[in-house]
């Protein structure tokens, strides 16, 4: 009887771990609804992304955080957690979806996180680390930033399992050279390997959010569906002080949250690449001509703010398969010498049954993924035709086409850097609507270089050796390249008058995103290396709005460990100035 008892004890326990480690379980995460009209907190971090869960789980240690997210809950959406269903997120563009689309200035589809947990509920779930290169670069601390991805790994990260598609592919990298054979590895080195996943076995997503299981349940207050209007400065010998945040709810209600008395209390914002730069300009930090422009009173004239903005362009030719192929998203990359990372994805992304459809119902809806007439990637309806009836014509005629013709997989190339640049600037005064972005795609000719010599190292790939049992004998890589340029990836219009085989040519005409994008708050335009915002007391931005570069191959690795590193960072330098009395 004892036994039963501890056995009974020891599995409820386990469950309820299973619950927490989840995320499904958290007692301190509520709707903004049920928030208090005014409350006062330590720290006080906008946006519940990528960079904020880590950070706010962190901080609770020894304080009181207050966590506000836009969006809503991960664990809400069956949808975000399943791997099948990765482009259904995508082509959701109601108000309630995780994934808010934009279009660039430049005329690519883009798309921004809305829920908790942030860009890691919508990416392809490729995780690895930051270079060394890349870290002493930002002036990190080695061993505190090792401690900090194992932190963030031990709950998000895991090894695939490569089907037979990818393991061609991973051959095929190494038959044409980019060499050595890296294995798996977390590291980002020169050559191929296997990375890693936020994907388990089971395909099921692990997220940033997962990572509040670390936090004081009495420390931390996270609220969902929390849209900061602005954040409230007070001044202390002219200089601008962070005091507060307003924000909203999903009922229009107002709230206030304030920093507790204590000088080194502080507002973070984690808001993203778009979010942090457009927030700081809607609370009066920013270009002054801009900001005047909308009336907005300037706290700080701060030009650099919405500055250095860029996307990794992403180009990709789809290899159709002779043989069946497994559903993959991003496992194995090569990491050339010339700065182009190769990747691919493949399977039934692109022809999979709805979340809950029977197979009856299966068989009138079907999801064609980055092909899907509502994606945007690779429809065939072009962006600004794709009115309901447009997209209903479409699918109807998509459902024609035999499962053969869409069996296959996408061998991407992703350029590094970049080094191409653009800017950001409001649209409006609404924080929820998207500001105005341009990323300036290829006007680097480092980045066309890099782009050409990635798309040619493609094709020796697809008629390597090793790669021959996914691709047809008589594959006509030019009669490909054609085909592929006429997709309507993008907004803009082909140059006319060239030849549509020219690589580079086909790098602008069919540049897409991978949706790396960052800048806006960068090192040392707009923040410092400990990422304090410029001329301005009791705020910070610690979030991928401050990359000069995107890091390794994907960077929501990096920017994980980034809100753990940066939150132990500054609760030691705290203890250590309140425990020797030094006035910060």
């Amino acid at each position: 009887m004892a036994f039963l008892i501890v056995t009974t004890l020891f599995v409820q326990l386990l469950m309820c771990f299973s619950q927490q480690a989840r995320g499904v379980n958290f007692t301190f995460m509520r709707e903004a609804v049920e928030a208090p009209a005014l409350a006062y907190y330590d720290y006080i971090i906008i946006g519940g992304g990528t960079a904020g869960c880590p950070l706010a789980a962190t901080l609770s240690e020894r304080h009181r955080v207050l966590l506000l997210e836009r969006g809503g809950s991960p664990y809400d959406d069956a949808r975000v957690l399943n791997m099948a269903h990765f482009a259904d997120v995508l082509a959701d563009t109601s108000a309630a979806s995780p994934s808010q689309r934009f279009v660039s200035e430049d005329g690519v589809i883009n798309a921004r996180p809305r829920v908790l947990g942030g860009g890691s509920c919508i990416n392809a779930g490729f995780f690895t680390r930051a270079g060394p290169g890349y870290v002493r670069a930002c002036g990190w601390e080695p061993r505190e930033v090792a401690s900090a991805y194992r932190w963030v790994e031990d709950v998000v990260a895991f090894q695939p399992e490569l089907g037979p598609w990818q393991a061609a592919l991973r051959r095929g990298l190494l038959e044409i050279g980019v060499v050595p054979d890296n294995g798996f590895t977390y590291d980002h080195i020169l050559g191929t390997k296997v990375g890693g996943s936020i994907f388990d076995a089971q395909g099921r997503r692990h997220t940033a959010a997962d990572l509040l299981r670390y936090s004081r349940p009495d420390g931390i207050d996270v609220f969902l569906r929390a849209r900061v209007a602005r954040i409230l400065f007070a001044r202390k010998g002219g200089k601008p002080v962070a005091r507060g945040v307003v924000y909203h709810d999903s009922r229009g209600g107002t709230h206030m949250a304030f920093l507790n008395l204590g000088a080194r209390n502080e507002i973070i914002l984690s808001a993203g690449a778009l979010g942090s730069p457009q927030l700081l300009m809607l609370s009066g930090v920013g270009p002054a001509d801009h900001l005047s422009q909308f009336g907005i009173n300037l706290v700080l004239d701060h030009p650099g703010v919405g500055q250095g903005m860029s996307d990794n362009p992403m180009n990709a030719i789809y290899v159709p398969s002779p043989s069946p192929v497994e559903l993959s998203l991003i496992q194995v990359v090569g990491i050339t010498r010339f700065g182009s990372y190769l990747e691919g994805a493949s399977g039934s992304n692109w022809n999979s049954r709805p979340l809950g459809a029977t197979a009856a119902a299966a068989s009138q809806v079907r999801n064609f993924g980055l092909f899907s007439p509502q994606t945007g990637q690779l429809a065939t309806v072009p962006p600004k035709q794709r009115t309901p009836e447009a997209i209903a014509r479409a699918v109807e005629a998509m459902s024609q086409v035999p499962d053969a013709a869409l069996r296959g997989g996408f061998i991407l190339e992703k350029v590094l850097g970049p080094q191409s640049t653009g800017r950001l600037a409001l649209r409006n005064l609404d924080p929820d609507d998207n500001p105005t972005v341009s990323f300036n795609y290829f006007s680097h000719p480092d980045d066309l270089r890099r782009c050409v010599a990635g798309i040619a190292a493609i094709e020796r790939v697809i008629r390597s050796r090793a790669f021959s049992r996914f691709a047809y004998p008589n594959f006509a890589f030019p009669a490909t390249i054609n085909v592929t340029a006429e997709f309507p990836v993008n907004l803009m219009r082909l140059r006319g008058g060239s030849d549509p085989r020219a690589l580079e040519q086909f790098c602008r005409d069919t540049v897409m995103t991978i949706w790396h994008y960052h800048g806006g708050c960068q090192v040392g335009r707009v923040v410092d290396r400990d990422y304090r915002v410029l001329g301005i007391e009791a705020l910070r931005v610690i979030d991928g709005s401050t990359f000069n570069a995107s890091p390794g191959t994907n960077p929501q690795a990096t920017v994980m460990m980034l809100g753990r590193y940066m939150g132990v960072k500054i609760q030691k330098e705290r203890m250590i100035a309140e425990g020797s009395g030094r006035k910060p």
